[in-house]
């Protein structure tokens, strides 16, 4: 099975680009969803513990931690030394099941794929990208969005450019949902022929 990492910065159009894999009926786990996942579980009492006050009615508060990490780096360290070896489990079962349902391509939507290490634990990677008008139009465009959010968001993630220039593969959305799901059809195939060439390796 190849593990694909797919990964690009906010606006970029990942989302999208996900559910093209998933309407050709390949698996796809969605980091942002586990977190929300175990913010309604397994994370809610060590991060309570470490941030008394965040958690409302046993449910992680997004509001409320963002509020308590404001400002300091240090607590976004303490919070993701709690919720990455979390992700992790979760990442790990996610595989299990693909490979064993038979899957010859599994997709980790991880927007901070490299700023966590985790393109290290992938076969290859594809960076979604766009012209940086159109990521800022997008964005901005979203409830509650705020360009002091936007900026904070883009200061902890690597730059568009650093991302494509270690990527496997590129699809720019920017050019409309037509051009990008072809885009994807291609990396399916030629994902599907080097899966095919690992099974006649073992």
């Amino acid at each position: 099975m190849i593990i694909l990492g797919l990964t690009g910065s906010i606006g970029m159009g990942k989302s999208t680009t996900a559910g093209f894999f998933t309407e050709a009926g390949i698996p796809v786990q969605n980091a942002d969803e586990v977190v929300h996942a175990l913010y309604r579980g397994r994370a809610v009492a060590p991060v309570e513990a470490a941030f008394p006050g965040v958690a409302v009615d046993g449910v992680i508060d997004r509001a409320r931690l963002s509020k308590a990490l404001a400002g300091k780096p240090e607590n976004f360290e303490r919070l993701e030394a709690i919720v990455h070896p979390l992700v992790r489990e979760e990442r790990d079962r996610f595989l299990e099941k693909a490979r064993a349902d038979g899957a010859a391509i599994a997709v980790l939507d991880i927007p901070l794929l490299y700023e966590t290490g985790a393109d290290r634990s992938v076969d290859c990677v594809l960076v979604v990208t766009c012209d940086p008008q159109i990521q800022r139009e997008r964005v901005l465009a979203r409830p509650d969005m705020t360009v002091e959010k936007f900026e904070t968001v883009l200061k902890r993630q690597l730059s568009d450019g650093e991302k494509r220039a270690r990527a496997n593969y590129i699809v720019d959305t920017g050019h409309g949902i037509d051009q990008a799901r072809a885009a994807i059809g291609h990396i399916i195939a030629a994902l599907e022929g080097k899966a095919a060439d690992k099974d006649r390796e073992r």
